[in-house]
């Protein structure tokens, strides 16, 4: 699970971009209690989703023409050009260049199968994750995993460890060094369907149905209803009213 002792490799930042920040603000707030603080107009509409004074994640407008609302993750990198040019260099493309943010640098990329991440040097992170409404996981969903993963050691030098999951090889990702099972952070799935690539963040709840209820009746869509998965806990799969993906997840040993 994540912590916020963030090194080279770890999931580090979140953000929502949105065509309507003050639906997406009503509907994350009814869904998992957060509150938005504006950064005010310099910052262009961003701000902070926090949750009792501490930040979880962000919100700002799509700047990119034609970008859907998604959520994206930001990896630490000690050096971020060093990071941008082995993209380029393992095939994937750049969609920011890296540019100074308060004390820090952020770039966002492509990888070769068409996943959006994004990538901070330096700089804030999350002030809280792993607890109930905040990040605990991010998830990799690609055609092929394997491809994927060569892309991202290139990178990061993530390590990975095969787990069999119900109809598919799973692949659990850690950061490049010290015990490979507490630097676990997230996976790899194979995708399924015609969906795109793309990462997924995943939110630790105290009870997933609850939420699948609170999504449905705040505009939301239910992409996977709640279900047990063994020995990891209770998943669904969600929507926010601008189609958005996210997912929650009520660990063991929690799972009932």
């Amino acid at each position: 699970m994540l912590g916020t002792d963030f090194r080279a490799g770890s999931p580090v930042w979140i953000d929502l971009g949105s065509p309507d920040l003050d639906a997406a603000t009503t509907f994350y707030s009814a869904v998992f209690g957060w509150r938005f603080m504006s950064l005010g107009p310099e910052a262009g509409g961003y701000g902070l989703f926090q949750q009792d004074g501490k930040t979880v994640g962000a919100l700002g407008p799509l700047t990119e023409e034609g970008a859907q609302s998604a959520w994206t993750t930001y990896f630490r990198s000690d050096d971020i050009q060093a990071t941008a040019r082995d993209v380029v260099g393992g095939g994937g493309s750049v969609r920011l260049e890296p540019m100074s943010v308060g004390e820090g640098q952020l770039a966002q990329f492509t990888d070769p199968q068409g996943a959006e991440f994004a990538v901070f040097e330096a700089g804030a992170g999350l002030e809280v994750t792993s607890e109930d409404n905040t990040l605990v996981w991010v998830e990799l969903h690609v055609a092929d995993p394997q491809a994927a993963i060569r892309f991202y050691h290139g990178l990061f030098g993530w390590r990975s460890q095969e787990m069999q999951a119900p109809g598919m090889t799973y692949r659990v990702l850690s950061i490049s060094d010290g015990d490979q099972e507490e630097g676990a952070f997230g996976g790899v799935a194979p995708l399924q369907g015609e969906h795109e690539a793309r990462w997924v963040p995943y939110f630790a709840v105290a009870d997933a149905d609850a939420v699948v209820t609170a999504v449905q009746g705040n505009g939301g869509t239910v992409l996977m209803p709640a279900a047990d998965v063994p020995d990891v806990g209770r998943i669904a799969w969600l929507a926010d009213p601008a189609q958005a993906v996210f997912a929650v997840l009520k660990p063991n040993p929690r799972q009932s």
